[in-house]
């Protein structure tokens, strides 16, 4: 059996369709994000694709609370939580997550996926006769979570509140139920109707678990998420979100009771027998966290700039889905000329955009996925701009008429 040929088979399979993942090699230049040097490439380029949605992974209270924590701790956390590797850091880390959710505790997880996949896997197996009920469009932690715990599920279409009721209707009044969803989804950048599905759960019974990875940080007063923004923070028995994207730095973790924390850092492989984030880590994430809860410059600035890339798009037609959020997919409906464009951009413009193909979005809605930030020039702006138009006109793709905008 020649199992190299298998592998290969399917890689060259994988090229052939154009959803061969190509990495850029980038090195980002401390205090100047966007900014970055692409040793694989071109050399210096602007990136506008990072989930560093804030540039807070360059701030300068984050590097300072590392380095003073490198400094005072050293490099490595030196065991699992259980094992001599639960450090002061973690233990402040997780009371300023608890507080920034208004719950009882907090769980630290080596990234947002494993936090998924272990709190979604434990709690799904564990709590018996449990069916989860998991939007359509959930991301693949929480659906491999799912799928671990061997629990019950039902699939209902997504963001819909008619077709979630009437999956909980169908189920008897006493089996237990969780409802797992999103509240900013990644790639449409669609929020989900927080309330409305909490209301829902609240009539027929169920558990709430609440994926806010892409809202932490950029959204609500003190950077709750969207459910703080929109006060249902304690209607929540369980948000989930990661300190990776808009805290800038890198871990996952949940918030809920005291006793449902405890229950996860209990039973939950995933937490039990992995090494603990470094405490430098730890100590940026909590700084970047404290500085988000007193500061919003940041979120305002954001979102002014999102609003402004989005109208410059609608300006030379180019289709974008308009969504309430941060995260703006431009509509190419092609891999091959989603690769093309997104080479073109880095080759000739120095602009990073990584194209977002099958299997990550179904055949015919490929796309870039554009995500500015505040520290984003408006240099940078009219050089996107500038760059798109130029391309969207090479590959002949269809504009937006401006009475449809």
């Amino acid at each position: 059996m020649n199992y190299e040929a298998i592998l290969a088979n399917q890689l060259t399979k994988l090229k052939d369709e154009h959803n061969y993942r190509f990495f850029a090699e980038l090195e980002r230049h401390r205090g100047a994000f966007p900014s970055a040097t692409c040793h694989n490439g071109p050399g210096e380029v602007a990136i506008w694709c990072s989930n560093d949605y804030l540039g807070m992974g360059q701030h300068p209270k984050v590097l300072a609370a590392m380095h003073e924590a490198l400094d005072r701790t050293g490099a490595g956390a030196g065991g699992t939580r259980n094992i001599s590797g639960t450090s002061h850091d973690h233990v402040l880390l997780e009371a300023e997550l608890a507080d920034l959710h208004g719950k009882e505790a907090a769980l630290l997880f080596t990234s947002g996926y494993v936090s998924n996949w272990a709190a979604l896997g434990t709690l799904c197996a564990r709590i018996p006769g449990l069916v989860v009920l998991s939007d359509a469009l959930n991301h693949a932690s929480m659906i491999e979570g799912i799928r671990h715990s061997g629990a019950s599920k039902v699939i209902w279409k997504h963001n819909d509140l008619d077709d979630l009721e009437a999956k909980l209707r169908a189920l008897p009044a006493n089996t237990p139920k969780m409802v797992a969803f999103e509240s900013v989804y990644s790639m449409d950048g669609d929020i989900a109707p927080i309330a409305e599905i909490c209301d829902l759960a609240d009539r027929y019974g169920a558990m709430t678990y609440l994926d806010e990875v892409h809202a932490v940080g950029l959204y609500g007063p003190r950077g709750g998420g969207i459910a703080e923004r929109e006060g249902v923070m304690d209607r929540l028995s369980v948000i989930e979100g990661t300190l990776g994207k808009a805290f800038g730095v890198m871990g996952g973790y949940i918030a809920a009771s005291a006793t449902l924390c405890d229950f996860v850092r209990s039973f939950a492989s995933g937490f039990i027998f992995t090494t603990a984030l470094p405490p430098a880590v730890a100590a940026g994430a909590a700084a970047s966290i404290q500085h988000l809860k007193v500061s919003s410059t940041e979120r305002a600035m954001h979102q002014a700039r999102v609003a402004e890339v989005r109208a410059r798009l609608d300006d030379i037609g180019l289709p974008h889905i308009d969504n309430p959020s941060h995260i703006i997919p431009v509509m190419v409906g092609d891999p091959v000329k989603c690769r093309y464009i997104s080479d073109r951009l880095l080759d000739d413009h120095g602009i990073y955009i990584q194209p977002i193909n099958y299997p990550t979005v179904p055949k015919g809605t490929e796309r870039l996925r554009i995500t500015p930030s505040p520290v984003h020039s408006q240099a940078d702006v009219d050089g996107l701009v500038s760059a798109l138009e130029d391309l969207w006109t090479q590959c002949q793709l269809a504009r937006v008429p401006m009475a449809a905008q």
